[in-house]
């Protein structure tokens, strides 16, 4: 039996939810995993407030859902596999999330979620925004989502592991930048709803179109994507954490605190192929 006090609480139309009564401190029975990943599934992101994790906790917490994934270009902290650590502070010259995307989409398998725990957050600033990729994808022309039925896109890591984090080959999990293929259009494991998987951080070209004809349908599907219709902004307060499937939904994070710190710590989960 669930927690009675849990409670899930819709944000926007178009994703995510407040949940209320639980407490990510102690071990969940079955039946309040359950009712969090079915949460999850209708509502794509999941927000907690007033969590105090340490790192076991955290892990734990990651673990009801999946083992842990570990990141091409960022080590696992030491005894803590598939956590990273997420910080930015005055000295800081890159951040994390700057552009919409979905974690790690250049792996075979992508991530098939991440759990954000911050413990500083700055005054005020550094919300992070989520956008509904089932939406996006059935609100486009049934024209359109014929024609992109069955293409494929490249995803690809290097420009940004290199290009903007500077991360040098013989510090990647497996010696080189991962690429991908997947398609454009992905299904569901869980729900076999069609998502878009496309995104400006990773994904490189559509394949098999002229680079031209690549680059303006690209360009076409992310604008669409920013469509704030699709979208819910969280703002955060220290202790809060964000669970996202990251299989439909993508992020945004905002860096217009500087030069204070935003600070925590990311948990991520083992995915599957997309198909």
């Amino acid at each position: 039996m669930s927690t009675p006090e849990l409670r899930i609480e819709p944000m926007t139309p178009a994703l995510g939810a407040e949940v209320h009564g639980v407490d990510l401190t102690r071990a969940l029975g079955d039946d309040d995993v359950q009712v969090l990943h079915d949460a999850l599934m209708n509502h794509l992101v999941l927000f907690f407030r007033d969590q105090p994790l340490d790192l076991d906790q955290l892990s734990a917490f990651g673990r009801r859902f999946g083992s842990p994934h570990t990141h091409p270009s960022v080590p696992d902290l030491e005894g803590y596999p598939g956590v990273m650590a997420i910080h930015t502070d005055a000295n800081s010259k890159v951040y994390s999330g700057r552009r919409w995307h979905s974690d790690v989409s250049c792996d075979a398998e992508p991530p098939m979620g991440s759990i954000l725990h911050l413990h500083e957050v700055p005054d005020s600033g550094g919300d992070t925004l989520f956008a509904n990729m089932f939406a996006a994808y059935e609100t486009l022309s049934a024209p359109m989502r014929g024609f992109l039925a069955n293409m494929y896109a490249e995803h690809v890591s290097e420009p940004n592991f290199r290009g903007y984090y500077g991360v040098q080959d013989e510090d990647l999990r497996d010696g080189a930048y991962p690429v991908a293929e997947h398609p454009v259009v992905r299904t569901h494991p869980v729900t076999g709803r069609k998502a878009l998987f496309v995104n400006e951080i990773f994904t490189s070209r559509i394949v098999g179109l002229a680079p031209a004809e690549s680059r303006a349908l690209l360009d076409l599907l992310f604008v669409h994507i920013r469509g704030p219709r699709f979208h819910c902004r969280f703002r955060w307060r220290s202790n809060s954490v964000a669970f996202w499937d990251n299989r439909c939904a993508q992020h945004l994070a905002l860096w217009d605190y500087f030069p204070q710190t935003r600070s925590g710590h990311r948990f991520t989960i083992v995915g599957d192929k997309p198909v």
